[in-house]
Formats: structure tokens, sequence, C-alpha cells
């Protein structure tokens, strides 16, 4: 018990401290591993000068961005990700964003420890076109057998993917093929093995309303034999989700997305209602 007092003695000294040497700024930065909040006044050093950080660069807001999401049931383009033993699912995400260029790691873990998802991704954006590409890699439970860079385990799906939403018109389209993985192959009629190349397309529309809540609507299909209808189908609509968004807001101005939503999947004649809650900082 002494010992924890004293650690605690000295940690309140510390703080004390370095609250002394450090004048508060108004963007939230990082000093010495230390969250510094928003308050009213500027960096500045002791001589008057921007404040630098070990590097001796200048403070600056930073581009980087943390999100945690949660989905009490994962559902993708109509897909259910986890047909049995379904459970929550968390998806710890950072990104980059600057001018346009988005680039992002997310995790995906259920709850019961049955599923496990890493994604990479790599977007620009220009005038409402976005072009992407993204690496979904899916290992398998445990991961005992898996290498990530090749063993038969591949586990990645690699998508190529346009997105285009007009400035003043609420609308979407999106058009996704996954061209390398392990996307899975099918025989043809003469008994031949091709790839799937699975092929997504989406038009979706939005209505907004005060404190930026919103209701969407989204159709999605796929017009080849793909992973969206089991590599059965070769056209077909596979997803249809109406979505309401609901914000809340703080009184320190930070938001939390909260969203719940009916999809329906023709193609496997199932409905789904979905919760998700967005945290990004």
């Amino acid at each position: 018990m002494r010992k924890f007092f004293l650690t605690l003695s000295l940690l309140t000294i510390s703080i004390a401290s370095f609250a002394q040497e450090v004048v508060y700024v108004h963007d939230t930065v990082y000093i010495a591993q230390v969250v510094v909040k928003e308050t009213v006044s500027t960096p500045v050093a002791k001589a008057g000068l921007p404040a630098r950080n070990n590097w001796s660069a200048k403070l600056k807001a930073s581009n980087f961005h943390l999100g945690l999401d949660l989905q009490t049931k994962y559902m993708w383009r109509g897909m259910e990700m986890i047909p049995e033993e379904s459970a929550p699912v968390l998806f710890p995400c950072v990104n980059y964003s600057w001018n346009g260029l988005y680039v992002y790691a997310m995790g995906g873990y259920a709850f019961n420890g049955k599923y496990a998802e890493v994604d990479l991704g790599l977007s620009y954006t220009w005038k409402g076109l976005t072009v992407a590409f993204n690496d979904y890699y899916y290992p398998t439970i445990g991961s005992k057998g898996d290498e990530y860079f090749g063993g038969k385990h591949n586990g990645h799906w690699l998508e190529a993917c346009i997105t285009y939403t007009p400035e003043r018109v609420p609308l979407w389209i999106t058009a996704s093929n996954f061209f390398a993985g392990d996307d899975d192959k099918y025989e043809d009629a003469d008994g031949n093995l091709k790839q799937a190349y699975s092929t997504y397309l989406e038009i979706g529309t939005y209505y907004d309303f005060l404190n930026n809540n919103r209701i969407s609507l989204a159709v999605g299909m796929t017009p080849t034999r793909s992973c969206y209808t089991n590599y059965e189908k070769k056209f077909a609509v596979c997803n249809i989700d109406l979505k309401y968004t609901y914000n809340v807001n703080f009184k320190n101005g930070w938001t939390l997305p909260l969203s719940a939503e009916y999809i329906y999947n023709p193609v496997f004649d199932k409905p789904y209602i979905n919760f998700i809650a967005n945290i990004s900082f």
C-alpha cells in the first residue's frame, strides 16, 4: 500500500511539473505522450515562437484518425459474413487523409472469437469520383496454418472499386470487382475452371434531416456468377438496404452516429436487422 501511495505522489508531482512547463493549446496535440485537450490559448514556446515537436517541426493538426465501429451482426453487401455462430463484431481502424487521398488499415473481430479480418485500402477522390483498391484478408479460425504472404491458405481478396457521388444530387453509384485472390473459380458448361471475378454494382440515394440525420436506400446486384450468389446465379439482385442514421451530439462538439438498418437478400430470401455505432477521433 505504501508503494502505491508513493507512486501516486510521484505521478502527481510529475503532472504538476509538466503543467508548469507547457502552455496548453487550442487543438489536440501530443506532447510527451500526454494528450492536451482543447483550451482557448495558442501553442507557444517560452521564447514566443510556435511550439515544435521533438523532430523540431512546428506542431500542426494531424491527418491521422482513429475509428471503432460496432455491428450487432456483420452484414456486407447483403451477405451475412458470419452465417454460423454469429456474434457482434468490432472494427478498429486507423486512417490517413490528405487532399482527396485516403489510406486505411482496419480489423474485424467477433466477440466469440470465431471470426477475424484484416483490411488495407487506398483511394483517391476527385470531383465526386473515388477510385479505390482494397485488400481484404480473412485468416482461418485460430490462424495457426495461415501465412500472410503466401502459403496454401492465401486468404486475400483484392478488389478494385469505383464510386461516383454527384455534388448536387443525393445519389451514389458503385462498381467493384475482385480481380485477384481467393475469389473462387467455378466450373462452366464444358467443365473448365474459370475465375469468378466477382462483381458488385450498387446504386443508392439518401434524404438528410437536421443535425445530419439521414435515411438512405441502396440496391445492390451482381451481373455474373459471384460470391454474392454462392457462384450459382449469373445475374441477381443481392442486396436491398434501408438505413436510418441518428447523430447523438455532445456539448463538446463530438458526434456519435448510430444506425439501424433493414437488409433483405433476394438471392437467399433472408431479411436482417442490424445496429451500428460509429466512433471516430
